[in-house]
């Protein structure tokens, strides 16, 4: 089916995936996982993909979340920045990604408030 319009890039959401790391630098976070959350905003050109309807033309989010959840369950990190921006780099790592912003929450981190977050955005330079 043609278009009479021009299909703007995708956009791949990926809401509120938990996971348990070590996250902070007291004493206590040190010692002992803690869940955070995870949002990610993917963007990229998915007309090749909407055209053939064919998954080889598809962003394979599957693999970029599995990277995620792999690297945040392994590592140790101090701030929420350098888990966040670990998490970008491994969205951005996947050439067709045009740009990703993501979230990391870190739940119970202050008294009275339910959550704290980092939010970081790249994107690519237009070729």
């Amino acid at each position: 089916m043609a278009n009479s319009f021009r299909l703007e890039p995708a956009l791949i959401t990926i809401t509120n995936l938990r996971l348990r790391t070590y996250i902070g630098f007291n004493e206590e976070e040190l010692s002992k996982q803690q869940d955070v959350v995870i949002n990610a905003e993917i963007r990229y050109q998915a007309s090749k993909a909407c055209e053939a309807d064919s998954e080889d033309l598809a962003l394979n989010y599957k693999v970029i979340t599995k990277a995620m959840i792999a690297h945040v369950e392994q590592g140790h990190f101090r701030l929420l920045e350098k888990l966040c921006a670990d998490l970008l780099t491994l969205a951005m790592d996947e050439p067709r990604v045009i740009n990703a912003s993501i979230t990391v929450d870190k739940p119970h981190a202050l008294r009275f408030a339910d959550s704290v977050s980092v939010t970081l955005s790249g994107s690519r330079d237009a070729e």
